[in-house]
Order: C-alpha cells, then structure tokens, then sequence
C-alpha cells in the first residue's frame, strides 16, 4: 500500500504551514496577466503557478471547471499542470467536486485519483448529497492507492447553510455532521486514529469542506468531532478570512486546516504571484508559530 494521504498532507502542512494556492485561470485574471482565452492560456497560467508555489507551500488546488471551459484541450492543460505540481513534490487537490452513485462514482475514482492516470491528483473535493454512503466506491478506492478525499460539508457559500444546517432525525444532528460520520466511518484508519492521545497530530485521509467563514457550531461540527479529520477551508484572502483568523475560527484543529486562497494571491500578476505567495505563506506560518 502507498503511503496514506493523510500521513503525506500531515507532513506537508509540517514543512510548510496551511496554505494550499487554489489554481483558478478566471477569464478576468487571463486577461490581466495577458495570456488568451484559450486552453494554452490555462496552461500557462497553470505552470506559472505550479512554479510559484513550488518549495513555498503544502498544496496547490486547480478549480477545474476553468479548464473544463476550454473541452478536450482544457483538461490536456490540466494534466500537464497537475504533471508540472507532482513534479514540483506539490500535493495536488483537484477541485471538482463530483458525487454520484456506484460504477460512477467508480469512473470518477479512477478518473482523478488512479496512479498513472492522465488527470492524477492526490485528493479530489467529491459531494455527498445523494447520501455519504454514495462516496464508498470513491474512497475505498482513494484509500490504498495512497489518495484522499475533501467532501463537502459544511460550506462557505451562504447557500449551503439551509442544506447544511438542517436537522436529520437524530437529536443534535445536522446534515453536515451526519456526513461527517457517514464519511469518515469510510476510512478504517479513523478509529485508530481516534483513539490515539489527542496531543498526536494524526490525520486521516478523508477529509472535510468546512468553509472559514462559518460558525462551526452552527453546523454541529466540534473541535472533538472532528480532531482527526483533514479540513480544506475556502473563504480565506478575497472572502474576507485572514491568516490571523485560522487560530481564532477553528481553534484546536488549527493544525489539520489547509487555509485556501486563490484571487487574493492570483491578482498580484505574473511578475509579483512569487513573492506574493511567499509572504502569504510566511504570514500563515508565523500565526501556527512556525
């Protein structure tokens, strides 16, 4: 079995701090860094990217239907962007947020998080509304190739809180929470994990969507809840959430959290994303005391 996602993300946040550089070629910033509307122009952008986050942050998170926009030439850039991150010993989050049901969500595991695949990533963000136990084929598939998953569950788009926040039939539990259990019951290291002495930063390899603009606790979602689970957290930079936010917004789990930013970084342009990542990234550290 390949070394577990989990383990890889743990070590990565480690070396590097929270940042995770989402990759999001909106037609606004092609035009602003003077590249095309066109799948080279994603792919420019892309590699720019890849070479600006590489040795700086844990993570970087290409959105993919920017790619996607472009048909069979768009995901052509796309795989040579995610080829250029593994490259650059980036971990890899591929951001699109599939759900399904049985031999689809096989194809969409196979698709995104196959060893040798031509759009390999090391985690893919998946949704678990047709039910948490639709994403059993995704993640028992993640699993021993030494992948993860990020579900969505409790997001930062104000939208999702009418979804997310409802009740099941289960006292105190929210839609988010109940897919929280639904999820991570899927990864057998969990348990183990759990039971560990909480002064371990293990982490597990199916992680949570918890959006950094949101109260937690409006979601059931607490610090025990979820002290072993990875969190990839958008709402960072253009949103509004700062780095100073992350220890005052998740507190205990401050140390499971990749902190996403994109636009906030990607405006700085060709010439400055470099030193833009590097200072963000630098901020992210000395708040986690790096």
């Amino acid at each position: 079995m390949n070394e577990a996602f989990g383990s890889r993300l743990r070590a990565a946040l480690d070396a590097y701090g929270p940042l995770c550089v989402g990759i999001d070629p909106h037609a606004a910033l092609l035009d602003s860094w003077g590249l095309p509307q066109s799948a080279e122009g994603v792919r420019a952008f892309g590699r720019a990217v890849v070479d600006a986050a590489a040795g700086r942050v844990a993570a970087v998170k290409p959105q993919v239907a920017f790619f996607e926009r472009f048909g069979s030439a768009g995901f052509a850039a796309l795989e040579d962007v995610l080829t250029a991150a593994r490259s650059a010993e980036l971990l890899t989050i591929a951001d699109a947020k599939r759900g399904d049901i049985g031999t689809t969500m096989a194809g969409y595991a196979q698709a995104w998080l196959e060893p040798g695949s031509p759009l390999e990533a090391d985690a893919l963000t998946i949704s678990p509304y047709l039910g948490g136990g639709s994403l059993a084929e995704a993640i028992t598939q993640a699993l021993p190739a030494g992948k993860g998953v990020f579900v969505l569950a409790a997001t930062s788009n104000p939208d999702g809180a009418s979804v997310q926040q409802a009740r099941t039939g289960v006292p105190g539990e929210t839609v988010a929470l109940r897919v929280t259990r639904d999820v991570t019951a899927l990864d057998p290291s969990s348990t183990a994990l759990r039971a560990l002495d909480p002064s371990v930063a293990a982490l597990g390899s199916v992680g949570l969507v918890v959006g950094a603009t949101i109260d937690r606790t409006a979601f059931a979602l607490d610090d025990d809840t979820l002290r072993t689970t990875p969190l990839l957290a958008p709402g960072f930079g253009a949103q509004g959430a700062t780095p100073e936010d992350l220890r005052a917004r998740f507190g205990t789990l401050a140390g499971n959290v990749l902190a996403s930013e994109s636009r906030s970084i990607l405006s700085a342009g060709p010439d400055r994303i470099a030193a833009t990542i590097q200072e963000r990234a630098a901020r992210y550290q000395e708040v986690m005391g790096g």
